[in-house]
């Protein structure tokens, strides 16, 4: 090479050249070759944590469908589904879920307004394994013992004829009056709360137990009557916090009274004596005895300048 610019080779230097690369080029076979790291080549697949999420998915899945294989299992054997519906129940476009066999069950929740009913020819039939019967709805219940039915309800309850819709028996609790059923006059319970108890004009009112009958009020007794008649076979105790008044005729038969003979004492210790007095306006209140012949008197008279 010159200052004037390169040097032209030869045709035969250019020969030379040419067929010596020509030689070298065919001789290496490594020629194009770059060694790189296969770590570090793109992988495909799932590798890693990646790996051991899927593995995890796959397990989830597995498990959960064992668990839908049982489920349908005991649908199948418990509801006997097939190819003509459900042997055991049947449902209807207007809702109504019929039972067509005899049903185990738990614990019902109906919806708002449901209905329980049986066949018209035909019984419905609940019955419970040691255990009471509870039909509830809000703070209304109704439950079926083994001795006993009740009902338990702070709104009042009403029983509806559903043919023709004709109610039946009502508590009434607008007009605070609880009237029976057309044709019933016995009215059989073991314990009543009311307000009044009231019998038409024309008839009487009878209340006849076979045991102990206790009449309380919260805000007093009051019992009124053309005739008013108490028959007993045992005792009959008033009981009052501040006075009993009776109004009207009032006639004792002496004759179950129990009597003391003279011979007694007075102050045995074992039981306390006391007389019956009665005021001019039939206030009655009661003296301790404590010696014969005694009268009325006492410290506080309950009468005031009368007895």
């Amino acid at each position: 090479q010159s200052s004037n610019g390169p040097v032209k080779k030869s045709m035969r230097e250019k020969a030379v050249e040419r067929r010596n690369i020509n030689k070298e080029h065919n001789s290496n076979f490594k020629a194009g070759y770059i060694p790189i790291d296969e770590d570090r080549l793109h992988k495909t697949g799932l590798r890693g944590r990646k790996g051991n999420l899927a593995i995890c998915v796959i397990v989830l899945l597995f498990i959960l469908a064992v668990i839908n294989l049982i489920i349908t299992l005991i649908i199948w054997a418990v509801i006997r589904i097939g190819p003509n519906g459900c042997d055991s129940m049947e449902f209807h476009e207007s809702g109504l879920l019929r039972f067509k066999q005899v049903s185990d069950m738990g614990v019902i929740y109906p919806l708002y307004k449901s209905t329980v009913g049986g066949r018209r020819n035909e019984d419905l039939v609940i019955t419970g394994n040691n255990q009471p019967i509870i039909f509830q709805q809000g703070e209304t219940k109704l439950t079926v013992e083994k001795d006993k039915t009740s009902i338990t309800s702070n709104i009042g309850m009403e029983f509806v004829d559903p043919r023709t819709q004709n109610t039946l028996f009502s508590t009434d609790y607008e007009t605070h009056e609880f009237h029976l059923p057309n044709g019933v006059k016995i009215l059989n319970v073991q314990k009543a709360s009311t307000e009044r108890i009231t019998s038409n004009a024309t008839s009487d009112l009878n209340i006849k137990v076979d045991g102990r009958a206790i009449v309380r009020g919260n805000e007093g007794v009051f019992i009124t009557g053309k005739t008013i008649e108490f028959r007993m076979g045992g005792n009959m105790e008033l009981k009052a916090e501040n006075s009993i008044i009776l109004n009207g005729t009032v006639m004792v038969s002496p004759s179950r009274l129990p009597s003391s003979s003279y011979g007694e004492q007075f102050n045995n210790g074992n039981w306390l004596r006391f007389k019956l007095c009665m005021c001019a306006d039939g206030t009655l209140f009661k003296v301790q005895v404590t010696g014969y012949n005694m009268g009325c008197q006492t410290s506080v008279n309950p009468c005031g300048a009368t007895h």
